[in-house]
């Protein structure tokens, strides 16, 4: 096995760890055809127990003896919610526990390189289990107390451990997500997630559909990814290239990058469609297969806005850290101060590596930017007849440009990780994306006032 895997590694030119998690990410289909139709009608703690050896076959086929890791965190998360209960305490020891050995695996396996190694699966894992917390937390509340979703995902009971390992090492999400809730677990081993009544899920061709796309963007991402490489930037020949050069090579780097992901993510997606977990009900009588998506493709390929992209891109992700982070941190009563807080979260979820804070810091500045411009747009007369006017096919190919160039000035830090190299690369393009947007925030007030008449900026103070 392993000599098939390194002569595969050596055909495609890819990292032998990245074809294993490739390899163990599309075997999820195969578990989920064993489980519609051999598991589907058995017992929850059959059900239970083959999520959990699958999903643990998988962990010890990438990373071999250091499930352990995984394993004793499930263990510890699972004895705080008995001893502790429906407390803060125990909401607090989870969080520090879970992050603090996340952080800690980061600190002692950290490299200059980006390594798929057993931190990789136990950050998605370290959401589960925070997410657990919270979830078994707001059980205790009143049907009035708390959000929408936090309701959808509230547990009324302490889950059992067999049930709490089934739902971590689940096989459509334990290596790259997506991020779901205990109680949607739960509803999947009870056969309440299938448009088919006491059956399977009719899910096999949207669960393929979704295979096919993902696949079409590991097959662009290997093709093309060997042009836009990583190490380039750091070499003597991208700095003795033309100014232009650097920055369109920085722009379809950045979206090559992305491809890496994406593809990941769109084909675990098929895996949970495929075993149930991605059924959303009906809408106009149709099954809706979108409650594990992680990406958004036609917003994610059209959108000219970094917040279309934001919105596209790591859905369950982000919805996890907008419903535990963002939304408890309401007492604050400031929503900048919310949105800068679970920004430093995830640049810390992340890992160390100086290149993360610079990439989120970056993400914090273009979306305060580009909300002052999409008012201005909005409230100027001018601006809103240019958007509309015949010209807008031309604004928009300068949008995106303006857009991708910068998305993929952003991912360098979080791409190149450390400070040296993303300084050099930053260096060689002088800096251009941190002074358009600072130029950017600093003149907006001027704009405002050449372009927004009198009369409206008193309404709109007064709204």
């Amino acid at each position: 096995m392993a000599a098939s895997l390194h002569s595969l590694s050596e055909l495609l030119g890819a990292p032998e760890p990245a074809i294993r998690l490739i390899l163990s990410i599309i075997i999820g289909y195969p578990f989920a055809l064993v489980y519609r139709h051999f598991l589907f009608y058995q017992s929850p703690t059959v059900i239970h127990l083959f999520h959990t050896l699958s999903g643990l076959s998988l962990a010890v086929f990438n990373f071999g003896s250091q499930i352990y890791h995984s394993v004793v965190c499930i263990l510890v998360q699972f004895l705080m919610l008995r001893l502790m209960g429906r407390t803060v305490t125990n909401v607090l020891s989870s969080f520090i526990f879970q992050m603090g050995y996340l952080l800690a695996g980061y600190y002692y396996t950290a490299t200059q390189d980006y390594d798929i190694k057993w931190t990789m699966p136990q950050c998605v894992l370290t959401l589960k289990l925070i997410g657990l917390s919270f979830d078994y937390y707001d059980g205790r509340k009143e049907p009035s107390e708390g959000n929408e979703q936090q309701k959808n995902s509230a547990l009324p009971s302490v889950p059992s451990l067999l049930e709490v390992f089934g739902f971590s090492y689940f096989y459509g999400g334990f290596l790259v997500g997506p991020q779901f809730t205990l109680l949607k677990y739960q509803q999947l081993v009870n056969r309440e997630l299938t448009d088919c009544h006491g059956k399977p899920p009719s899910s096999v061709v949207p669960a393929m559909k979704r295979f096919a796309l993902g696949f079409f963007y590991l097959v662009v991402f290997a093709v093309f990814s060997t042009y836009y490489q990583d190490s380039y930037f750091t070499t003597d020949e991208f700095g003795a290239q033309p100014f232009w050069y650097r920055c369109v090579y920085i722009l379809i780097w950045g979206k090559i990058s992305l491809y890496k992901y994406v593809s990941c993510w769109v084909i675990a997606e098929g895996v949970c469609i495929l075993a149930g977990l991605g059924y959303n009900g009906t809408q106009d009588g149709k099954p809706q297969w979108n409650a594990c998506a992680n990406m958004k493709m036609w917003l994610f390929e059209t959108s000219t806005q970094f917040s279309g992209t934001i919105e596209s891109f790591n859905i369950n992700t982000n919805a996890w850290a907008a419903r535990n982070v963002f939304k408890r941190l309401k007492f604050l009563g400031n929503k900048k101060v919310s949105h800068f807080s679970t920004l430093l979260f995830l640049t810390l979820w992340h890992g160390f590596h100086s290149g993360y804070f610079m990439c989120f810091a970056m993400e914090f500045i273009i979306i305060t930017v580009e909300k002052q411009a999409q008012a201005l747009v909005k409230d100027s007369p001018t601006l809103t007849r240019l958007a509309n006017s015949p010209l807008y096919p031309l604004i928009y190919l300068v949008q995106q440009f303006i857009h991708w160039l910068f998305m993929g000035y952003s991912l360098i830090g979080f791409c190149l990780f450390t400070y040296d190299k993303w300084l050099k690369v930053y260096t060689s393009v002088y800096f251009c994306g941190h002074i358009f947007f600072l130029v950017a925030f600093l003149i907006m007030p001027y704009l405002r006032n050449a372009l927004v008449p009198r009369k409206e900026r008193s309404q709109l103070k007064k709204d």
